[in-house]
């Protein structure tokens, strides 16, 4: 008997060990414990409705504006931009994709906020108004977005930005003239002290009548919501 007890004692510790780990495994349903039924509470929970700034007026900007859609839409989209950023880059096609949408209820304005950070935001600014001299500004405008990756580590960009301007039939000694030209530059300064006077400090900066909207409210699953929230508000005046 003495012998067998060792043996006896293992057989019973396996025993427990054995019975612990299938009662470990068992699968488990969300109200066997509080933490798990405060994580389906918490996932059965609606997310916030998301909602917009106070209102912001500024100093005017360039005038005239760089617009499109008819001034009495109901949902009026201002952009301050910078060609060289790639979140810009990113919300073109979203802002595109925006206006195939909604049509004529939006009116959207682009703004000029080249960032001092981008060696060719300048450049590619002033390439976008010397084109809208020639009526040509959101046809040159869509180039160097959808082509950001093609200039933006260029040593020169100008010879592009010029490639840019036949291709959209401009003038392009004109073209070039109006790029380096006072009035150019005005322009931009004139949208840069807008975005100032707005506290904009990063681009894309976005504003739904006249309010900005966070960046985190710019991918078009919640930028439809706050303009489908706009247009409501505005059929109930």
């Amino acid at each position: 008997m003495k012998r067998l007890l060792p043996f006896i004692i293992i057989l019973g510790v396996l025993g427990v060990a054995v019975g612990a780990v299938v009662y470990m495994s068992r699968p488990k349903t969300l109200g066997n414990s509080p933490a798990s039924a405060a994580n389906s509470t918490a996932q059965a929970r609606p997310s916030p409705a998301p909602t917009l700034g106070p209102v912001k007026t500024g100093v005017p900007g360039a005038d005239p504006p760089h617009t499109l859609g008819p001034a009495t839409a109901p949902v009026r989209i201002e952009e301050f931009g910078d060609f060289e950023c790639p979140p810009c880059g990113a919300f073109h096609p979203i802002l595109k994709q925006m206006r195939q949408e909604y049509g004529d209820k939006l009116f959207i304005t682009f703004r000029e906020n080249p960032l001092p950070i981008h060696d060719h935001a300048i450049p590619a600014a002033s390439a976008a108004e010397a084109a809208g001299m020639q009526g040509k500004f959101w046809e040159m405008h869509a180039l160097i977005f959808e082509h950001q990756n093609d200039w933006k580590l260029a040593f020169d960009v100008r010879p592009i930005f010029e490639g840019y301007a036949k291709q959209i039939g401009l003038d392009v000694e004109r073209f070039k003239h109006d790029s380096t030209s006072d009035r150019v530059e005005q322009r931009i300064f004139l949208d840069g002290k807008r975005a100032r006077s707005l506290g904009v400090n990063s681009t894309p900066t976005v504003f739904i009548n006249d309010r900005e909207v966070p960046f985190q409210l710019l991918p078009p699953e919640t930028l439809r919501v706050l303009i489908d929230n706009e247009l409501r508000a505005a059929s109930q005046k």
